[in-house]
């Protein structure tokens, strides 16, 4: 079977369905796929991350690279029980590293606020988003989530018997579900699907020392019947034993009742699995927003150096992503902390220091601002008053 053949093979199935109506009970959340008629099969969460985030090097770094910038992103200064909730650790990270993943990943993230004394927010937990399914109302709107784990069920209202959030949900842009984001996983599927099939495909060739397959022709007499079954399964078995491998790498071949080796060279559309295989990893980067050139990639010029690369990384991916998390956060809390506002410290980010830089000086250099006018368009708080000064 040729490389091509195997992708056609690894793809075989049928299309899909359009979304699954969300009903009063479980919920299998992402159990959709693309109403199409290509042969795409349908997306399910669970198997889409083990072959790409844990069999694929490069889906996995790539997410590694937005979440833990996430994570590790500076914030303004904000109430510090709420600072020590966004630092905690999680499944090895901080919370903001979780939820950036999960909303890479699933497109969704549920964040669960856990409460004490005086109903106030102690701590914030991420939930595993294909565990959780939203229930709707009547009206469509949703008025619970469900979280199972195995055949254990809980429900978890939108607001408690006082009316207290109990969940934050966030979701990345879908254009056609009411309930869920979609993420960067579905559209990374099939090129995920491609970069490892060539992997296996380059593993395969060198465990065969590198060389093309080949034929075993026999060439029978007029009088020949051909080989019995027990020949056949005996040839079988000494060529496996004896000549495959990279052990067996040059290996004299002794042939004889009539048997001729005759060697297949690759077609030109097989030995193109390598350029194939690097475009795929550039679409997988491309899904996530990751720059090539931060993974390694070749054959991308589209920014001069890592620098500028690594810039574009912050303007285009993280700021937006953390944005977004911050922002559902401050949201989420708002009935408790009625001022809090979770943003970025722009100023901390070393990626943007020569923009901030610029920024500073153009604001500085404009005479006809005033300090307090300067401060605003820079970010920053209003200067303190001392007492008794007038403003």
């Amino acid at each position: 079977m040729s490389f091509l053949d195997s992708l056609r093979t690894a793809f075989k199935g049928g299309g899909g369905a359009s979304a699954v109506p969300i009903g009063r009970g479980f919920h299998s959340a992402w159990s959709w796929t693309h109403e199409r008629g290509g042969t795409r099969q349908p997306f399910e969460y669970r198997s889409a991350v083990r072959h790409a985030f844990l069999d694929n090097p490069v889906a996995q770094r790539a997410v590694r690279i937005v979440a833990e910038g996430v994570g590790n992103t500076p914030l303004n200064e904000t109430a510090p029980e709420v600072s020590a909730m966004l630092r905690a650790g999680q499944d090895g990270g901080s919370l903001l590293e979780t939820l950036a993943a999960h909303l890479l990943l699933h497109g969704n993230a549920f964040v669960q606020i856990g409460k004490g004394t005086a109903n106030r927010p102690v701590s914030l937990f991420a939930l595993r988003p294909e565990r959780v399914s939203v229930l709707q109302g009547d009206d469509g709107w949703p008025v619970a989530y469900r979280y199972r784990i195995g055949d254990a069920v809980r429900d978890i209202a939108l607001e408690d018997a006082d009316g207290w959030p109990g969940l934050i949900h966030l979701k990345a842009f879908h254009p056609a579900d009411d309930h869920y984001g979609a993420g960067c996983l579905s559209a990374a599927e099939q090129a995920v699907a491609i970069h490892n099939e060539a992997a296996r495909w380059n593993l395969a060739l060198l465990e065969n020392a590198a060389r093309p397959s080949g034929a075993l022709v026999y060439e029978s007499g007029p009088d020949s019947m051909g080989l019995s079954a027990d020949q056949f399964d005996r040839l079988k078995a000494e060529l496996a034993a004896a000549y495959q491998g990279g052990g067996n790498a040059g290996r004299p071949m002794l042939l004889e009742g009539g048997l001729k080796w005759q060697s297949l060279s690759l077609s030109p559309a097989d030995m193109d699995f390598a350029e194939l295989k690097a475009a795929a990893a550039r679409d997988i980067a491309l899904a996530f927003g990751v720059p090539p050139m931060l993974l390694g990639l070749p054959g991308d010029n589209t920014y001069s150096n890592y620098r500028e690369a690594n810039r574009a990384l912050w303007r285009l991916t993280l700021l937006p992503l953390a944005g977004k998390i911050l922002s559902g956060i401050s949201e989420g809390l708002s009935p408790w902390f009625p001022d809090l506002s979770l943003t970025v410290d722009l100023d901390r980010v070393p990626a943007l220091s020569e923009d901030r830089e610029k920024l500073w000086k153009q604001v500085s250099d404009a005479d006809f601002l005033t300090p307090e006018e300067k401060r605003a368009m820079l970010g920053l708080a209003p200067a303190p008053t001392t007492t008794g000064e007038s403003r």
